[in-house]
């Protein structure tokens, strides 16, 4: 439930912008409200790329243990679908809420850096995590992994299971997401560089849709028929390859791996239609978030190792691009799945 707090924050937003504005989450135990109207209490508002998938649940729950733990609110608002319109209303509800805290995974980071501007000007402090804004006015960017290690394991773990040769295709979420085409630009490199023998022969883009995910896999395995491995390179798209594959009869024929969350890809793992699940602890990921954004509202200097949480000891922080990086991928299989239930 709302606490009187956010309820009366709330009122004063425009009730067009509150129709997008999906569920609000925060720290039960929290009083006062920073930004919100109280005195005490940091409010932190993560806006994700949609809410209610698994990826972006599973960073709600983290940023709730955060808020917990740290005696901070944490707000949870996204849209329904991956519409960066719906997103920039969202944002704008926020900054009229004047929460502490603004931190967004943006859709289109090139469109959401105006927004960010206003949050700033309006004296909110403005971060991104999961996706960044590189050319906004974010003063720190929550990464869960640097671009060369998720698509050298994307990578790696996909022509191991295609022999190191073959060629492949990715299905790809959002065309203007920023660490999804960075990640794109390492498999590039890498292929090239390590695999000559293997050739990336198509790049598709299916939003954040894994219906339209399964469809494109099947035209592509169609369009190309000596294909033997595809990507998934969203959490969306990374089961949709695999149920495509498991469809089509083809296990066994075209290999998959994916970014993919764990319990959404334990079946294809199982069935051997997916060789593996490229991730991260996306719970610790939202911890992070709260926690920088705590530190952000605080005027505390980020150092160069940084001690979250006793499972977060020593998150690094570079001063250059402004990033606090998480940490190395995990390869997830049928021996790790289980580990993670999200």
């Amino acid at each position: 439930m709302l606490s009187r707090r956010i309820t009366a924050a709330l009122a004063v937003a425009a009730a067009g912008a509150l129709a997008l504005t999906g569920c609000t989450q925060q720290n039960p135990g929290g009083g006062g409200g920073g930004g919100g109207g109280g005195e005490d209490t940091v409010s932190v508002a993560f806006v994700p790329k949609l809410q209610g998938i698994p990826y972006f649940e599973a960073m709600n729950t983290g940023g709730q243990k955060a808020a917990q733990e740290l005696g901070i609110e944490w707000i949870y608002r996204g849209s329904s679908t991956a519409d960066p319109g719906a997103q920039t209303e969202i944002v704008n509800s926020l900054i009229q809420q004047r929460v502490d805290v603004l931190v967004v995974a943006p859709n289109d980071p090139d469109s959401m850096a105006p927004v960010l501007q206003e949050a700033a000007d309006a004296g909110i402090k403005v971060m991104t995590a999961d996706t960044d804004a590189p050319n906004s006015v974010r003063e720190a960017f929550v990464n869960q992994a640097s671009p060369e290690g998720v698509g050298t394991a994307l990578t790696d773990a996909l022509l191991e299971a295609m022999g190191g040769q073959g060629k492949y295709a990715i299905v790809s979420c959002g065309q203007t997401a920023a660490n999804l085409n960075s990640w794109i630009e390492v498999q590039k490199k890498v292929t090239a560089e390590k695999y000559p023998n293997a050739e990336i022969v198509d790049i598709v883009y299916a939003g954040e849709d894994e219906a339209q995910s399964v469809a494109m896999a099947k035209d592509l395995m169609n369009a190309h028929p000596d294909l033997t491995g595809l990507v998934g390179e969203c959490t969306a798209s990374a089961p949709g390859v695999a149920k495509a594959v498991t469809e089509a009869g083809k296990t066994g024929q075209v290999f998959t791996v994916g970014l993919g969350t764990p319990q959404s890809m334990k079946q294809y793992l199982e069935n051997g239609s997916s060789s593996a699940a490229i991730l991260w602890d996306v719970e610790q990921l939202g911890y992070l978030t709260a926690w920088a954004g705590q530190q952000l509202a605080a005027g505390t200097p980020f150092q160069a190792t940084n001690n979250v949480n006793p499972e977060l000891p020593a998150v690094a922080w570079d001063e250059g691009s402004k990033e606090l990086l998480l940490g190395d991928p995990l390869r997830i299989t049928t021996e790790n799945v289980d580990q993670y239930q999200y």
